[in-house]
C-alpha cells in the first residue's frame, strides 16, 4: 500500500492519502453513506465513487488506514487498499480474468432468474394459457426468482437496516418481498389458489377485495428486470473503464538488462530500477523513460501521444517508455520507473478525475442521500390514501408496490460516473487528459484565452525563415558557409542556422582558426574563406558594410520581430539571414478553432512587443500583452477575471505554472516542463496548440453528456411517481422502466466513445 503525505494550508496539520476500494455498494446511495460516515471523523476528507468503487480518503495525524477500513466495514461494507500500480500493471491478464469472474455469478443468477420468470409473466399476460392450479406453478418458480435471484437486493437491504439507513436495495427488497407475501397470503387464505382461477393482465385497477389477486409476475419481473440492469450496469462500468486499463497495458511486461561487461539478461519490468540501462532492440516496445547512451534510432511515439510521426533520437535524447523503437538498436539508461513514469503519471491523472465528483454529482448524492426514506413515506403515503378513498387494498397495494419500484434512482447515480469515465479514457486515448471533473464546467463558462508564446504558439526553438543574399552569390553556399562555422558554436541561433544548413545541403565542411566574439558573432576559416558570422558590428570591426539591398533586408526582418545576422566572407558582406521562433503550422488554424468556441485568445509573452504583435499577427490574434514577467503573468490573468471573464490558459513553461494555477482553466503542453503540467487542470500530451480545441469541445461534451443523463434520471422519477401513486403503472413495468432507465444513461454516456479528434 502506497499512502501519500501533504502538509495542510488551512491547518497546518501534516495529512496522508490513501485510496480504498469499496465492496458490497449496490447503488448511488450506499457511496453516500460511506461518504458520510467516513467524513464524520475527525481530520478525515473522503469521496466515495459509485462507479469505479473507490473511495479517496485523505486523513489527518492520529488516525490510521485501519480506522478508515472499520469504519467502512462498521457502515455494512468492506474496503480495502489498492494493489501495489507496479503489481496491478505487471498482470494485466490476470486482472481481466478477475473482473470477469466477478461477473460469472451475477450473469449465472440472472440467467437462472430469467428462466424462472419468464413463464409466470407469460401466464400472467396470456389468460388463455392459464389452465387449472397455473397460480400454484407460478409460485413454485416465481418464489426462488424472488428470493433467491433477488438475494443481493435483499442482503444489502437487511446490512443497511442494521445500521439504520435505507437504500435503493431497501426499496426493491421491500417491493418484491410484499408483492410475494400478498400473493401467498392471497393463494393459501384467500380466494386465489381455487383451481380454474383467471387473472386477466389489465393496466387498470380493479377495485375490490383483494382475495384473488395474485403479482407474481411483477415480483418474479421486476427482480428478472432489476437484476438484468445490474449485470448490464457493471459490464458497461467495465467497458467506460477500458480505456485506462489500456493506457496501463501500454508498458512493456519484460526488459533486457545490460549488465557489467556487456552482459545481456531478460527481466521483469518491475526489476528495473533508475539508473540501469537496457536494450531496445528494433520492433521493441521501450521500457521505460530514459535517456539514449547508444545507438540511433526512430522512435514510434503514437500509442502515447496521437503523433504518427515517428522522432529520430541519438545519444543523449530522452525516451518514454510505452514507445516502439521503429529502427535501429538502442542502449538506454532507465531515468523513471514504475509510478514515476509519463505513462503511470498519465493512468494516475485519469483515475484521479474518474474518483473526483464534479457539482452536479455531489447535488446527485445529496438527493440520493434522501430520496429513499422520502419514497418510503411516499409509498406507505399512497398506500393510505387509497385505502382511505374505499378503493380497496388491492388497488393501494398495487400503487404502493409500484411507487417503491419505480422511484429507485440508480440512473441517478450512474449519470455523472459513467459518463466521467468514457469521456476522460476517451481524452487519455487522444493525449487529452483531464485532471477532475470540475474542469468540465470550467470549460463550458470560459469565454478568454490567454496564449503563452514561446513553446506554445510557436515551436520554442530558434529557426531559420529566410536568406537574403547579395549579387553574385547562391543562397546554397551562404548558407553552406555560415553553417558550417555556426556548427562549432553552441548558440541556439547557431544551431538553428547550422541545421538548416545541413538540411539543404548535406555535410558540412571543416572549419579552421574558429573564434567566438561575445556578444557579436564567430568567425574562422571555412574552405580558404575568411568568414564572419553575426551582427552588423562584427563586420562593422572589420571594416565591412552592408549593400543598400541586403541593409533594408535587415531592417525589414527586425521591424517583423526577427533576428536578422550577416554573413560575410574574403572582406564582403554577401548575405542575410533571418531568425526566429517559427510558429507552429497548426497554430493559425488552432486559433480560428477556438474562435469558433466562443473564446476570444489574447497572446500573452515576456518577449519584446514586435516580436510578440509579429507572432500574433500570423497566428491570427488580435489582442497582445508583452515583456511580462512571470509574477506579472499571473497578475494579467487576475485583471482580466476581475473584468468579469471566464479565462482559460494555455501554457508550457516553469515560468506559467503560477498563472496556469490562478485561471480558471489550465491547459499544460505536455511538452513543457512538469511544473505546468502539474498547475494545469488538462494536459495536452502532444504539445500541440490544436488539440486545445479539441480538448475544450470533449470536455463540453461530456459535461453535456453528464446534465442529459442527470435530466432524464430527474425527469424519470418526477414523471413515473405521481403515475405509480395514482396507481396506473403495473408493477412489473415499472421494474422495467426502472431498469432500461439506468442502462440507456449507460449507454449515453458510452457515445462519448465516439468523440473524434478534427484532423487538419
Amino acid at each position: 500500500m502506497t499512502t501519500s503525505t501533504s502538509t495542510g494550508t488551512a491547518t497546518g496539520d501534516t495529512t496522508a492519502e490513501v485510496e480504498l476500494v469499496i465492496g458490497g455498494m449496490t447503488c448511488a446511495s450506499c457511496a453516500a453513506r460511506i461518504e458520510k460516515k467516513l467524513n464524520r471523523m475527525d481530520g478525515v476528507s473522503a469521496t466515495v465513487n459509485y462507479a469505479t468503487e473507490k473511495a479517496r480518503v485523505a486523513f489527518a495525524e492520529g488516525v490510521t488506514v485501519s480506522d478508515l477500513v472499520a469504519t467502512v466495514e462498521a457502515t455494512g461494507y468492506t474496503a480495502e487498499p489498492p494493489p501495489p500500480p507496479r503489481a496491478a500493471a505487471a498482470e494485466p491478464a490476470a486482472d481481466e480474468g478477475a473482473a470477469a469472474d466477478e461477473l460469472g455469478p451475477l450473469r449465472h443468477r440472472l440467467l437462472v432468474t430469467v428462466a424462472l420468470a419468464a413463464p409466470v409473466i407469460v401466464l400472467a399476460m396470456v389468460p388463455a394459457w392459464q389452465f387449472d392450479y397455473w397460480q400454484w406453478l407460478s409460485l413454485t418458480l416465481a418464489a426462488p426468482a424472488v428470493v433467491w435471484g433477488g438475494w443481493q437486493f435483499h442482503r444489502a437491504a437487511w446490512t443497511n437496516a442494521r445500521h439504520g439507513a435505507a437504500t435503493m436495495d431497501t426499496l426493491i427488497s421491500v417491493g418484491t418481498l410484499a408483492a410475494l407475501l400478498w400473493s401467498g397470503w392471497a393463494l393459501f387464505l384467500g380466494d386465489a389458489g381455487t383451481p380454474g382461477m383467471t387473472h386477466p393482465f389489465e393496466f387498470s385497477i380493479e377495485r375490490g377485495d383483494g382475495s384473488s389477486a395474485i403479482y407474481l409476475e411483477a415480483a418474479a419481473g421486476v427482480t428478472a428486470f432489476l437484476l438484468a440492469g445490474r449485470y448490464f450496469e457493471a459490464r458497461a462500468k467495465r467497458t467506460a473503464g477500458a480505456a485506462l486499463r489500456a493506457l496501463l497495458e501500454l508498458g512493456a511486461k519484460e526488459v533486457t538488462v545490460v549488465r557489467e561487461g556487456g552482459r545481456e539478461e531478460l527481466v521483469p519490468i518491475g526489476e528495473l530500477a533508475a539508473g540501469t540501462r537496457f536494450l531496445v532492440r528494433p520492433g521493441e516496445k521501450i521500457a521505460t523513460d530514459g535517456v539514449v547512451v547508444e545507438g540511433s534510432s526512430a522512435v514510434d511515439a503514437s500509442m502515447l501521444t496521437g503523433e504518427s510521426v515517428p522522432v529520430e533520437v541519438t545519444v543523449g535524447d530522452p525516451v518514454t517508455g510505452a514507445t516502439l523503437n521503429a529502427g535501429g538498436r538502442l542502449v538506454v539508461e532507465a531515468t523513471r520507473v514504475g509510478a514515476d513514469t509519463q505513462l503511470a503519471r498519465m493512468a494516475r491523472m485519469v483515475e484521479d478525475a474518474q474518483n473526483g465528483k464534479a457539482a452536479a454529482q455531489r447535488l446527485a448524492d445529496r438527493i440520493s442521500a434522501v430520496f429513499v426514506p422520502v419514497v418510503i413515506a411516499l409509498s406507505l403515503g399512497t398506500l393510505g390514501f387509497w385505502l382511505g378513498t374505499g378503493s380497496g387494498l388491492t388497488a393501494a397495494f398495487t400503487a404502493a408496490v409500484a411507487v417503491l419500484i419505480i422511484a429507485c434512482p440508480c440512473a441517478l447515480g450512474l449519470a455523472t460516473p459513467t459518463a466521467l469515465l468514457v469521456g476522460t479514457g476517451r481524452g487519455a486515448q487522444l493525449g487529452i487528459l483531464i485532471k477532475g471533473p470540475e474542469v468540465l464546467e470550467n470549460t463550458r463558462r470560459a469565454d478568454t484565452i490567454v496564449l503563452d508564446k514561446t513553446g506554445t504558439v510557436t515551436t520554442g526553438k530558434m529557426t531559420l525563415l529566410a536568406v537574403h543574399t547579395a549579387a553574385g552569390t547562391t543562397e546554397d553556399e551562404a548558407l553552406r558557409l555560415a553553417g558550417a562555422l555556426e556548427h562549432a558554436s553552441e548558440h541556439p541561433i547557431a544551431r538553428a542556422v547550422a541545421s538548416a544548413a545541413a538540411e539543404r545541403g548535406g555535410a558540412l565542411p571543416a572549419v579552421e582558426d574558429f573564434v567566438n566574439v561575445p556578444g557579436l558573432g564567430v568567425q574562422g576559416v571555412v574552405e580558404g574563406h575568411a568568414v564572419l558570422v553575426g551582427r552588423e558590428r562584427l563586420l562593422a570591426d572589420w571594416a565591412l558594410a552592408l549593400p543598400a539591398a541586403l541593409a533594408e533586408a535587415r531592417a525589414a526582418a527586425e521591424e517583423r520581430g526577427r533576428t536578422a545576422i550577416a554573413v560575410a566572407w574574403d572582406g564582403e558582406a554577401r548575405a542575410v539571414l533571418e531568425i526566429a521562433d517559427a510558429i507552429k503550422p497548426t497554430s493559425a488554424e488552432a486559433v480560428r478553432r477556438l474562435r469558433a468556441l466562443g473564446l476570444t485568445p489574447i497572446l500573452l509573452t515576456g518577449d519584446n512587443e514586435r516580436v510578440a504583435r509579429a507572432v500574433a499577427a500570423e497566428a491570427g490574434i488580435d489582442e497582445v500583452i508583452a515583456e511580462v514577467l512571470p509574477e506579472d503573468k499571473v497578475a494579467v490573468v487576475r485583471r482580466l477575471q476581475d473584468e468579469g471573464r471566464t479565462v482559460a490558459m494555455v501554457g508550457d513553461g516553469v515560468n506559467d505554472a503560477a498563472a496556469l494555477a490562478t485561471a480558471d482553466l489550465g491547459l499544460a503542453m505536455g511538452t513543457g516542463t512538469d511544473a505546468a503540467i502539474e498547475a494545469g487542470d488538462l494536459t495536452l500530451v502532444r504539445g500541440d496548440l490544436l488539440v486545445a480545441a479539441d480538448a475544450i469541445r470533449l470536455s463540453r461534451r461530456t459535461l453535456r453528456t453528464i446534465k442529459s443523463n442527470l435530466f432524464w434520471a430527474f425527469g424519470y422519477n418526477v414523471s413515473a411517481l405521481p403515475l405509480a401513486a395514482a396507481g396506473l403503472l403495473n408493477p412489473m413495468l415499472a421494474g422495467a422502466a426502472m431498469a432500461f432507465s439506468s442502462v440507456s444513461v449507460v449507454a449515453n454516456s458510452l457515445r462519448l466513445r465516439a468523440f473524434r479528434a478534427r484532423e487538419l
